[in-house]
Order: C-alpha cells, then structure tokens, then sequence
C-alpha cells in the first residue's frame, strides 16, 4: 500500500488489507532485487532481438532502458508483464519467475506490475474519471464514495483536474499519457513500467511528465522502469541505466559510470543524442 500524504492511505485501507483477493508476494531476502532478467534472450522470426541479457532492479529505484530503435528495448516490458515468453533464460518478479506461470498467475503479478503504454491505452468512451475508477471497480470490494475520492486524489495527483469530463479523444498526447498513469495507479502496483513517455510530445510536457514520474517515486515509493531514447529525460530519472545495443545489454549500472564510458558505441549514442536537442 502506498500513501498520497503522510496522512491518508490511498484506498483508505490498513495494511495488508487485500483488495483484489490476489495472493501475497512471495517472501524474497530483504535487499533482494524486485525484478531481474537472468540471460534471458528471445527472437521473432529466427532474428535475435535480445540475446542473453541479464539486469536487475532494486525496490523503489529507478531504471531507464536505453538504446536505438529496433533493440529490444520496447520487448523488455512486455517480457515482464508476461505478454511474451523468453525463448531462454528467467523473467523473475518478486521471486517468482513468470516464464511458466499460467493466465492466472500472470493477472496475480499484473495487479503488481502495470505498464503506460505510448497511446495510453485509455478506453475511448469512456470519460477521464471513469477511466481512471475502471481498475478499481473492476478489483470490487469498494463503496462508490471510496472509488470517487481515490479517483479524485489520483486526478488532482496528475494534474488533471480539468479535464475530468472529457474523452481520450479530446485530450493531447501529453495528457493521455498523464491520465494513462493515474489509472495504472488506481491498482496500487508496486513497479510502473513506462513504454517511451516523452514520444511526440513537446519539451514543455516531456518535463511535466518527468516531474510526475520523479514525485511518484519520492511520495510513494515506486519502482520505476522507463524506456526512452532521450537522455536528458533518462539523466533526470535514471538510478541505474540499462543500455542495448543490437540485442545485448552493453552497458548495466549507474548512470555516473555510463554517462564517462568510454565505449564507442555508447559515446555515439550520446553524441547523436545531444545533436538530436531542439535549438533554443
């Protein structure tokens, strides 16, 4: 459970109280990392997209996935909510390896682990608010007074008091993705997986939504991963920074050490990365 405020839990629930009747979380040592992958690799078509690529995260830390398009990065996620299985190698959260849990138990680690997609993802008949309250009438166990007052606190927490009555449709790229996270919120996960937050959408907003991302982790303690091409976004959030270079994680560690290596692919990266910076 997680709190908006040192004085309020977000559902209005004491802990251990388990609204979604899930099973607990395995028991893992205290230091243990939430999420590792363990040389895990994978391939569409006979071609390689991640090959034998190992890293981990720490409860409440911060990873950003970094890399040109087209190495993995995007399918890293989606190996972790268990919408692809390796090919080899072990997807771990919690303890618990997912290559061979059934439907069942990947919506048990669901209600966990949730993902922002690029789009949103939001339903588009349905209005900002009940977008937002659909995780938790879906759970159950709530009164409707309940579900509107966390459905509040999670709007005004994302800055989107505004536009509470509108439709996805009417809404920017930027605010989609706003409201898209306050509804993963709504299921209380434990890990936020973020799939390239600041694609097409201005510098202005692509700081809103770091803002959003960094105070989350501060206030409620979220374990992060963000996908994303852009390094000042990755310097700003990034504990930890996993970078794939042709299917291979080439570089897994602090973002100090990656940003001094001395790799030649890496340094190109970073080169193109700051000749890619709108002018001022």
């Amino acid at each position: 459970m997680f709190d908006l405020d040192s004085n309020a839990n977000l559902l209005g629930q004491n802990p251990g109280d388990d609204p979604g009747g899930s099973a607990p979380p395995t028991e893992i040592p205290p230091g243990a990392p939430i999420i590792s992958f363990e040389h895990v690799s994978i391939a569409f078509n006979g071609r390689p997209v991640l090959s034998d690529v190992s890293f981990s995260v720490n409860r409440g830390e911060t990873l950003c996935i970094l890399g040109r398009s087209g190495v993995g990065k995007s399918v890293s996620l989606r190996l972790l909510m268990g919408f692809l299985k390796p090919d080899t190698g072990t997807v771990r959260v919690e303890g618990v390896v997912l290559n061979d849990l059934d439907e069942e138990g990947l919506r048990a680690i669901r209600k966990r682990v949730t993902m922002v997609f690029q789009n949103g993802a939001l339903f588009d008949s349905l209005s900002v608010r009940e977008n937002v309250a659909f995780p938790l009438r879906e759970q159950g166990g709530l009164e409707e007074d309940q579900i509107n007052r966390i459905v509040d606190q999670l709007i005004k927490l994302v800055g989107a008091e505004d536009v509470v009555d509108s439709l996805p449709a009417g809404l920017s790229t930027g605010r989609k993705r706003a409201v898209a996270i306050a509804r993963a919120l709504a299921a209380q996960p434990e890990v936020v997986l973020y799939d390239e937050p600041t694609t097409m959408v201005d510098p202005l907003i692509a700081r809103r939504l770091g803002d959003l991302i960094e105070r989350l982790k501060k206030q409620l303690g979220l374990t992060s991963i963000v996908v994303t091409h852009d390094m000042r976004f990755a310097e700003r959030l990034a504990d930890r920074v996993l970078f794939l270079d042709q299917g291979e994680a080439r570089y897994f560690g602090p973002l100090n050490g990656f940003l001094a290596s001395h790799d030649e692919t890496i340094q190109q990266f970073l080169t193109l990365d700051v000749y890619s910076l709108p002018q001022a």
